[in-house]
């Protein structure tokens, strides 16, 4: 039976000043955008874009991952909690991220970033579709490493005990699931999606179906969030907020394609 090792969720300690693993996490995640990105301009010049082009939209992606992932978790999983304790929504050392919130933030803040440049909002987000499943995997591996979103019980020979779940049982290490579905396998999806011209917004539907479709599978694995638990029809909240995602790619792929028909 294998045993989750707790690792230190500090990785690096200066006296005082303590850096988390999962810190270190969200800035590989924002390197592997840079570094992707460049690559990307590289093999796709046509699409016009330099590399101050890059570093501005990073910086507003930040922006909208940071507020839209928090802001997400408030309104999505705890609206009742935080709205009798309206203080503690700035209290972001405290955790409680969500994806599908940042992911709206992103988008917004991509849309800002869109207009300032005069370009189109979904010619912007084609670009930086492909460069986001990698920084997802590095959030996941953050997750494995602090011991934290495991997974359900099972009798499976990988089963992982969790000492954080203080149960005892053997578990899905879904976290490590999730950095090989919405992480590697998603990026290696869309990067080769986008390697060829494609009408614009599909790129973007194909991340937006990708990523709601292997979230949605991988949370039959996952442990529903205890203050939640199942919803209705049997679906965890993770799985109700990427049907949208997956919805909306559909129909963004469909008018797209027939966009560039025309």
């Amino acid at each position: 039976m294998l045993v989750h090792p707790e690792f230190d969720p500090v990785a690096i300690r200066l006296g005082p000043l303590a850096i988390h693993w999962y810190g270190l996490m969200y800035l590989l995640a924002f390197i592997l955008v840079i570094v992707l990105g460049r690559l990307y301009m590289r093999r796709r010049p046509e699409l016009g874009w330099a590399p101050r082009d890059l570093e501005d939209a990073l910086f507003y992606g930040v922006l909208g991952t940071i507020l839209g992932g928090r802001l997400g978790y408030v309104l999505f999983y705890k609206p009742a909690y935080y709205a009798a304790n309206p203080t503690e929504i700035l209290a972001v050392w405290e955790g409680g991220m969500s994806f599908h919130g940042g992911f709206l933030g992103v988008c917004l803040a991509l849309w800002f970033f869109a207009r300032k440049r005069g370009w189109r909002w979904l010619g912007v987000t084609d670009f930086i579709a492909p460069l986001v499943p990698l920084g997802l995997a590095a959030g996941r591996l953050g997750n494995f490493i602090n011991g934290e979103l495991w997974g359900r019980a099972t009798d499976l020979p990988w089963g992982m005990v969790f000492p954080q779940a203080g149960d005892g049982l053997p578990r899905h290490p879904s976290q490590l699931y999730q950095f090989a579905l919405e992480g590697l396998a998603l990026f290696v999806l869309v990067w080769l999606y986008a390697r060829r011209p494609r009408p614009m917004g599909a790129v973007s539907a194909v991340f937006l179906i990708g990523y709601g479709a292997l979230r949605f599978i991988a949370e039959f694995t996952r442990e529903p969030d205890a203050f939640l638990g199942v919803l209705a029809l049997g679906l965890t909240m993770g799985q109700w907020l990427s049907l949208p995602m997956i919805l909306a790619g559909a129909g963004l792929l469909a008018w797209a394609h027939k966009q560039g028909r025309a």
